[in-house]
């Protein structure tokens, strides 16, 4: 393929328009939500609280509102943004609704200790997004979303040091694995396939260091330079 024939296809890929409920009105569910909006899907915020639900969508400019059966309901994705404890209850009174539809989720187990925020899963393949799986079966999941802080998402199109954010996810379906990496092209990020769902607790476990470390006054990237930056590496070379 050409770079001409690339970019044409990498255009018609951003450009389409997909409909995409949230469950919830928080701070992650806005400012996803938000971003989703200004690369142009349409977007429904569920919600208990009607009032809360109404000043979310308005806050993004959603296609509009209403109940979390209604949002789980609306498109062929359906964001999880609630407490991780509740997920999964939530996601199993809603699996009839959910049927056949791609579930993001992007919630973070954790809880206060006393060295630092800890994981409330069991980890290895213990993870709120299997455990979401396990709730609706009928439903694909896709852990994703959930390492950078939410104020990341409300970036019109996310770029550090010149590379559009990477973001990484995991899931088994084959089509929640295209349709995640093209919503996240339709940010102006790039899609990081990191496995399988049996690896989605890597990410959870991840997300709970990073916050971890920012709680301390740390910055998580510089635990992570890249290899080529070492002296003599031998892929320095194009």
């Amino acid at each position: 393929m050409t770079t001409h024939k690339a970019n044409d296809a990498n255009s018609a890929r951003r450009s389409r328009t997909m409909r995409i409920g949230i469950l919830g009105t928080g701070a992650m569910a806005a400012a996803l939500g938000g971003a989703w909006v200004r690369a142009g899907h349409e977007v429904m915020v569920g919600g208990r609280d009607t009032a809360a639900t109404a000043r979310t969508a308005a806050g993004i400019g959603a296609a509009g509102h209403g109940s979390l059966t209604e949002a789980a309901r609306y498109g062929e994705a359906v964001l999880v943004a609630v407490p991780a404890d509740i997920a999964p209850q939530l996601a199993k009174a809603l699996a009839p609704a959910l049927a056949g539809r791609t579930m993001l989720d992007c919630t973070v187990p954790m809880a206060p200790a006393a060295d630092g925020p800890a994981l409330t899963t069991a980890g290895g393949t213990d993870s709120v997004a299997a455990r979401l799986a396990a709730a609706a079966p009928d439903a694909c999941v896709a852990k994703v979303f959930g390492i950078p802080h939410e104020s990341i998402w409300t970036l019109p199109r996310p770029a550090f040091e010149g590379a559009p954010l990477a973001v990484p996810f995991c899931t088994d379906a084959p089509l929640a694995a295209a349709l995640t990496a093209e919503l996240i092209t339709s940010m102006g990020c790039a899609p990081l396939p990191c496995g399988g769902l049996h690896r989605a607790a890597l990410l959870e476990a991840a997300a709970v260091f990073a916050i971890g470390v920012w709680w301390s006054g740390g910055e998580a990237r510089h635990a992570f330079p890249a290899p080529a930056l070492a002296p003599g590496a031998v892929d320095d070379a194009p």
